[in-house]
């Protein structure tokens, strides 16, 4: 059997936040793959020169907080867990709002921005379908997404040893795409892919819905 993996915890049998701390992370192999899907994330948003921006999924914060100090513009962060919601919501963030909202509730009224970006959310929804129409929904003049790049990222995880009794797939992961399936999955539901990165070993793209 096993070990349990005290780093799991769990919102409605949803795994929720991150099992590695990819902000204090000593791994140097670790740190520079942070590194680069973080300049990808940047070098897409800076071709989208976001008015404002809302973080779908926000996690623990760290990029809401990032992007807002590098394009000093107001940033929404919507995220499922309570628990992470509120330690986030009592940091008092510098011009970004944190706010507890299941990505499948997401409506413009409240949510509409003018960038929305949603990383490393798609592959933990059990209904990604319904979630791709949510941020649909939303009607952003540009969105950026992104998803790990599979089988590389389970081969990644089962080379440093992890999760072999899963073979390699980090726990919540209910969703697997590669490169192309995730860009034909995109296409299928009208979105126009202007730019895509491939830092390793995730997939981000830049684009936006058809009308």
């Amino acid at each position: 059997m096993a070990a349990k993996d005290d780093r799991i915890r769990y919102q409605d049998g949803t795994i929720i936040g991150n099992l590695e701390d990819k902000a204090n992370t000593s791994n140097p192999i670790a740190k520079a793959m942070v590194a680069g899907f973080d300049r990808s994330l940047e070098s897409l948003l800076d071709n989208s020169k976001p008015r404002n921006i809302h973080e779908v999924g926000c996690g623990e914060g760290r990029l809401s907080e990032a992007l807002q100090a590098r394009f000093s513009c107001p940033v929404r962060g919507t995220e499922l867990s309570h628990e992470l919601v509120t330690a986030l919501q009592a940091k008092n963030l510098p011009g970004v709002t944190i706010v507890e909202k299941n990505i499948y509730d997401l409506n413009p009224a409240e949510d509409a921005a003018d960038v929305v970006v949603c990383c490393e959310v798609l592959e933990h929804v059990p209904d990604y379908e319904r979630a791709i129409k949510a941020l649909k929904s939303l009607g952003a003049r540009q969105y950026v997404l992104s998803v790990p790049r599979e089988p590389l990222w389970c081969a990644l995880n089962m080379a440093r040893g992890k999760y072999w009794s899963s073979l390699g797939n980090t726990p919540g992961h209910l969703n697997h795409w590669s490169a192309f399936t995730f860009t034909r999955f995109l296409k299928k539901h009208g979105f126009v892919i202007d730019e895509i990165k491939r830092p390793l070993p995730w997939t981000m793209v830049r684009g936006s819905f058809k009308p």
